[in-house]
């Protein structure tokens, strides 16, 4: 009778600790849904400054953006004057680009998708394949710290298999109690640091408690990095998909 009673409590604890991590691993993903969620929304437009610093130098792009998830952007440069009038847009799997100068669109083909977008650190293959980090990837908290004294989760997030994505792993640091992303490292397949990412300045954006700066560091390139800094954030936007079209890359301002 002893030995039964011993085999049930083994076995329900067992089960209870089954339950307890296939819910852990349902709240990684929540974790990472809401963190998305709040940063990006559903519908959105933004001014920014883009910072490009090298050893040597450094310059400034502003930018408008207006987009709709992760589907469709559209982005105008609106200085320096040199690039000023410059439109990229993002529909699905595609990208064209604009040019002012010579008055005509462009889409980019395969072979141009990883060289840099504007001398920036970010290719133009991160603009298209901004793959859903909720769906195209798994999900566990593998640790917690603090990050600027905030307690934070440290998420592991793994693709799919058979899925089209860029990293072969990105570790995220996500706010506890906010849900504000604070830190990423993303990795290629084979394991290497490629790029990190870092959230500062956190502050009211769009009625959203947000970072209101973005650093992008190349893990192999000392000195460089691509700041992003945010202006005005509006998640009450009113534009529809019918915005994202060639003829309004002509047109917006």
């Amino acid at each position: 009778m002893q030995s039964f009673r011993h085999t049930i409590i083994r076995s329900m604890a067992l089960l209870m600790v089954m339950i307890s991590l296939g819910a852990y691993a349902q709240d990684a993903k929540e974790i990472i849904r809401k963190a998305d969620q709040k940063r990006r929304g559903d519908v959105a437009t933004a001014t920014m400054t883009i910072s490009i610093i090298r050893p040597s130098w450094s310059r400034d792009m502003s930018i408008k953006s207006w987009s709709i998830g992760t589907k469709y952007s559209l982005i105008l440069v609106t200085s320096p004057a040199r690039d000023k009038g410059t439109v990229f847009l993002k529909r699905d799997n595609e990208i064209w680009n604009w040019i002012p100068t010579i008055e005509r669109n462009i889409k980019l083909p395969p072979s141009m998708m990883m060289q840099s977008w504007m001398g920036s650190d970010f290719t133009n293959d991160d603009l298209i394949k901004e793959s859903s980090i909720v769906e195209d990837y798994t999900h566990s908290i593998v640790g917690d710290s603090l990050i600027m004294g905030r307690a934070v989760y440290k998420i592991e997030l793994i693709p799919k298999p058979d899925t089209p994505v860029v990293w072969g792993k990105i570790y995220s640091w996500i706010d506890k109690q906010e849900y504000i992303e604070l830190r990423s490292e993303l990795y290629d397949e084979d394991g290497y640091l490629v790029n990190e990412v870092i959230f500062l300045e956190i502050k009211p954006l769009g009625g959203r408690l947000l970072p209101s700066v973005m650093e992008y560091i190349p893990a192999d390139k000392e000195g460089h990095k691509t700041v992003i800094k945010y202006h005005e954030v509006n998640y009450d936007a009113q534009h529809d998909v019918n915005f994202f079209s060639l003829q309004n890359m002509k047109r917006i301002r």
